[in-house]
């Protein structure tokens, strides 16, 4: 029971800091291109992530050794997760716009739910199940309601493969961090992350003295890199490593709580009475999800 509610603590603050991080990519992106902004992210948490593991190593003097297979594995988590899907979801953000961004990428429990089944055996069970169909209709009902979801249909295309991607990447996170803490992982799949971002970021055309000289963009910039990436994803695998896959993903549905929330406090988008109602389903269906015993 403290494991899981450990998990779940850490889960619901990753969500809640990525589901306000639209709000700031939004209006980053006005100056940056999507795959620069990936690609200082990583810089700035890899850094970070880096000095305190460096630190937790020398206070303990303990060396890990990582075999090669489970560097491919780190190595695709940060491919197919940090790179592909993150890459997709600024690009996806930049098209839509910042609570339909955090709403899309929130239907990632549906595709977690359907690969760990295949590669983890995780079952299909009534708990699952019930939570998932219920934050899911709370999904449709704030995508179903909302008008401008056709205008921002290739943007939200994107958004959906970075949903898959996320998803793909979480249950094979599941894997490793059976044999490595949250830390390890999360540095050196942003390290991977960070070189396969590179070659993409060098072909931009960016003004890089543009955003030296604006407080603003330097604050931003510093909050997505320390706090929506090197806090938020070793809280997420942190979580991910405390519980069952299918169940903590459920936690992503609070993405487009606060990322709805922040949208309208700060970028003035329009809340719908259909995000209200889908909120609403979307609590409750984790509720469920964390309280409800398995028959």
């Amino acid at each position: 029971m403290k494991k899981r509610l450990i998990g779940s603590m850490c889960l619901f603050l990753a969500a809640c800091i990525w589901g306000g991080m639209y709000v700031v990519s939004k209006y980053i992106l006005e100056f940056i291109s999507p795959i620069t902004l990936v690609w200082i992210r990583y810089a700035i948490a890899f850094v970070v992530l880096f000095l305190i593991l460096m630190f937790f190593n020398y206070k303990k003097g303990r060396k890990v050794v990582i075999k090669k297979k489970d560097w491919l594995l780190i190595a695709w988590i940060g491919f197919i997760g940090y790179f592909i899907s993150i890459c997709l979801q600024f690009m996806g953000t930049k098209l839509s716009d910042a609570h339909m961004g955090s709403l899309i990428t929130a239907s990632t429990p549906v595709f977690v739910i359907i690969f760990a089944r295949f590669i983890l055996k995780e079952l299909f069970t009534k708990k699952k199940m019930i939570s998932l169909i219920l934050a899911t209709f709370g999904v449709i009902i704030v995508i179903g309601l909302d008008s401008m979801f056709m205008k921002h249909l290739l943007g939200n295309i994107i958004l959906v493969g970075a949903a898959v991607t996320w998803a793909l990447a979480s249950v094979y996170l599941k894997i490793v961090s059976k044999r490595f803490n949250s830390l390890i992982i999360t540095t050196y799949a942003m390290l991977f992350a960070l070189i396969f971002t590179t070659p993409l970021m060098l072909t931009q055309h960016n003004n890089f003295t543009l955003i030296l000289n604006n407080r603003n963009l330097i604050l931003g910039i510093i909050y997505l890199g320390v706090v929506s990436t090197a806090g938020a994803f070793f809280l997420w695998n942190k979580g991910i490593g405390l519980m069952d896959v299918g169940i903590g993903s459920l936690f992503l549905f609070f993405q487009p709580v606060t990322g709805s929330i922040f949208g309208w406090l700060y970028l003035h988008e329009q809340l719908t009475f259909g995000f209200f109602i889908g909120g609403t389903l979307i609590v409750i269906a984790v509720i469920i999800a964390i309280t409800k015993e398995d028959n």
